[in-house]
């Protein structure tokens, strides 16, 4: 449901700047000494707080809370970029605690960063540019994620970890505070360290997402079976296929270990 009333006109704070060519939904509120440039569109009942920052090329959809001191849309921190026209494009209900610091993507990349809806950026943590962001994703204070990253719904990553350019945070996946994320995480796994490595299966998070004891404990054995067998990938998908029953989980676990670039942290 709105959290406000979508009928209000905009409310904005006359300290802030807003570009006349900015679209302001119905219900939209921009606070004390905030910054919204030209072509930004601010979806219904969307809130901005002290000092945030949303600039060209970005586009949000409706009830988004913006903290103080964010700046959503910025340049990409890439040699490459030169000021080319690219977008952050923002779903719904998503929240951006203080200081964080989201950017556009880049033309050499996927020509814009994706997030979904009900996400939570808490404060002072970092999108990189060009990455995708599924639903119900939370980012702990100070995640940080470099270029062309994405995250599958679901995923948490622990305070101050850092994840390498390209790589891919699976579904429902809980990444420990700290960790260095170089490679793939794979779905419906707990990782941590410098370099990190996978620990087992993320049995809270399945738990409270109302996944079933037997679920849970068909993908802790298709987990267990890939990394006993030592970078044999091969081998591995041929035991889950033989010894997991079928399911959706277990197809999408070995889906995006086949499809794996980066490697899984054997």
């Amino acid at each position: 449901m709105p959290d406000c009333d979508t009928e209000k006109s905009p409310v904005v704070h006359p300290t802030a700047i807003v570009h006349p060519e900015a679209r302001l939904a119905a219900g939209v509120e921009i606070g004390p000494w905030c910054i919204v440039e030209a072509g930004v569109e601010l979806g219904p009942g969307t809130r901005l707080g002290p000092r945030a920052m949303v600039l060209r090329g970005t586009r949000m959809g409706r009830d988004n809370v913006v903290g103080p001191g964010a700046i959503l849309g910025m340049e990409p921190q890439d040699l490459k970029y030169r000021g080319e026209d690219t977008e952050l494009i923002v779903g719904d209900s998503n929240r951006f605690g203080a200081y964080v610091t989201i950017s556009r993507g880049t033309p050499t990349g996927r020509g814009a960063t994706r997030i979904g809806n009900d996400n939570y950026f808490m404060a002072m943590t970092h999108i990189g540019h060009d990455c995708i962001i599924g639903d119900g994703v939370v980012l702990t204070q100070g995640a940080s994620l470099s270029g062309m990253v994405s995250v599958e719904d679901h995923a948490v990553l622990g305070g101050l970890c850092g994840v390498h350019q390209f790589v891919r945070i699976g579904r429902l996946a809980m990444v420990g505070g700290m960790s260095t994320v170089r490679q793939d995480v794979p779905p419906f796994t707990m990782v941590a360290g410098n370099p990190a490595r996978v620990r087992g299966l993320n049995a809270v998070g399945l738990e409270r997402r109302g996944y079933s004891s037997a679920r849970r404990l068909e993908l802790k054995r298709a987990i267990r079976l890939v990394y006993r067998t030592r970078g044999d990938l091969k081998a591995a998908v041929a035991l889950i296929r033989e010894q997991v029953p079928p399911s959706e989980e277990r197809d999408h676990f070995l889906q995006f270990i086949l499809e794996s670039k980066r490697g899984i942290g054997w």
